[in-house]
């Protein structure tokens, strides 16, 4: 039999850019196909012909051994390939049963029968797990609920072929593994599935198959028994990364941070107390809804502390703004980095320079000879990848984005930084060097706490972890102790009672 799905010598290019060179790739009936590869390698431009997203230049799209042609959204869905897009494509005044039919909904006379869209929207919201009302207002869900709407969605159009583009990059260990459930009982519908992920222990576990993409082209692929991290590092980045955590013993200074008795606004009845030193990176550990990226938001003062005392350098700082952090002297990357990280529209030199605008002015007007100073400086610190310090930040990969996030507070030499899912949604290459310049800052004495869900990114990078459960701290863990199952442990609740926190 024909395989389900075919793609046969794709090409696209855009201006002064060829993103796809004579790409193929085959998906089988029942069939997991991860396709892996570091940003701009081409997987989102092949993602999005497929979903009629876009069109290719020249190239063979078959499905089920017939000739297809792609010229719309609507004509991918008509022939049974569904895209979950990483980037969530959702209507935020909507209610979840209204964004999982939406363009599709079921009428009653002309007008939109609301009571079956809600009834017929329950079942996928339990196929993902997602324990919310299909009339929950999408704008109030947390972003890993957003996915799994998302998810939900996708589940709805009955689809021969999905394509799922980063789908836990937004969820907790637990929504991953509805996750994997549901991607189980596709297979045994037969449903094909070209899974895109840069968390390659997700692809060992679930691919049938590994194709991998650098430079637009196909760099190799792997059978089932040949899948390991090595093997597709290899094939991703052109080199062996040997190293992947360039973790390296120092001698932590002074106490940085000094967070005592901190309340926040999710957990009010929960105090927690803690220290960051000086060249120390601490990693906050937990599940999602734990709080611990309310913690980074109390101490930056987005949401201010309901109670609690902050020194930072031994200095009393209890922001009630983000400005007033700054003045103390921390710098917050957001988990979000479309939203609250950069502004996409503007150019990268402008986001480069947008935390330093008080510190640059000249007698209230913008300083625009150091703002090209700083823009040059940043760019060869962060080795972001642009044509120039004017290109817009929206048409930067993932990763270069991200580094031009950090760019903007390190701009301002903090003596703080807080990093909340830093390597959130970026390849494998992008993350070895936030991880190198993560070692660079400590080793400069820059006090680091950040937030993953990435177990291997906990482990591989954290001095000390500090676990949380609902609110409060279960346990910490020094690095010679630091375990997947002793960070589960505490994560869970099942810990015997707390010990201070250092």
């Amino acid at each position: 039999m024909p395989a389900l799905l075919e793609v046969r010598a794709l090409t696209k290019s855009f201006p002064g850019v060829r993103a796809l060179k004579g790409v193929s790739l085959t998906v089988e009936r029942g069939e997991v196909v991860a396709v892996i590869g570091e940003n701009g390698a081409g997987k989102s431009t092949l993602m999005k012909i497929l979903a009629g997203v876009q069109t290719a230049d020249s190239g063979e799209i078959l499905l089920e051994g017939q000739p297809v042609e792609l010229r719309s959204v609507h004509d991918a869905l008509a022939i049974g390939i569904a895209l979950i897009h990483q980037e969530l494509n959702l209507a935020d005044n909507l209610n979840v049963a209204a964004n999982i039919f939406l363009g599709r909904e079921p009428r009653r006379f002309g007008l939109i029968d609301t009571v079956r869209t809600h009834r017929e929207a329950q079942p996928f919201l339990n196929a993902v797990g997602l324990d919310v009302k299909p009339d929950t207002l999408v704008g109030s869900l947390a972003i890993g609920q957003q996915q799994l709407v998302e998810i939900a969605k996708a589940l709805s159009t009955n689809a021969r072929v999905l394509i799922m583009d980063e789908p836990t990059s937004s969820l907790s260990a637990c929504e991953a593994e509805n996750l994997f459930k549901v991607i189980g009982d596709l297979r045994t519908r037969g449903v094909g599935i070209v899974y895109i992920s840069h968390r390659l222990g997700e692809v060992k576990r679930l691919a049938d198959r590994v194709t991998v993409l650098r430079d637009g082209e196909n760099s190799g692929s792997l059978a089932r028994d040949e899948i390991n991290h090595a093997a597709m590092v290899k094939l991703m980045v052109g080199r062996d990364l040997t190293q992947f955590y360039p973790r390296a013993s120092h001698q932590r200074g002074e106490v940085a941070l000094q967070v005592d008795r901190l309340r926040t606004a999710l957990h009010p009845r929960h105090e927690v107390s803690f220290q960051v030193h000086a060249g120390e990176i601490v990693g906050l550990a937990g599940l999602v809804g734990a709080g611990r990226t309310e913690i980074l938001l109390s101490l930056f003062g987005v949401t201010p502390a309901l109670a609690g005392m902050i020194r930072v350098g031994g200095k009393e700082a209890s922001p009630g703004s983000p400005q007033e952090a700054i003045a103390a002297g921390m710098a917050l990357v957001p988990e979000d980095r479309k939203r609250q990280g950069v502004v996409l529209e503007m150019a990268v030199c402008e986001n480069l320079s947008l935390a330093s605008l008080r510190r640059d002015q000249r007698q209230g007007f913008l300083n625009r000879r150091r703002e090209a100073e700083l823009s040059r400086e940043m760019i060869g610190v962060m080795r972001i990848k642009t044509p120039s310090d004017r290109q817009a930040v929206q048409f930067l990969s993932g990763g270069n984005q991200q580094k031009v996030v950090l760019g903007k507070w390190l701009a301002i030499r903090p003596r703080v930084l807080f990093l909340d899912e830093p390597t959130r949604g970026i390849d494998v290459g992008a993350k070895q060097e936030i991880y190198l310049l993560m070692e660079e800052l400590a080793r400069q004495g820059v006090a680091i706490l950040f937030v993953s869900n990435e177990m291997e990114e906990i482990l591989g990078m954290s001095d000390r972890v500090l676990v949380m459960h609902e609110g409060r701290f279960t346990g910490e863990l020094a690095r010679r102790e630091l375990s997947e199952e002793a960070v589960m442990h505490l994560a869970t609740g099942l810990e015997t009672p707390p010990q201070p926190i250092a």
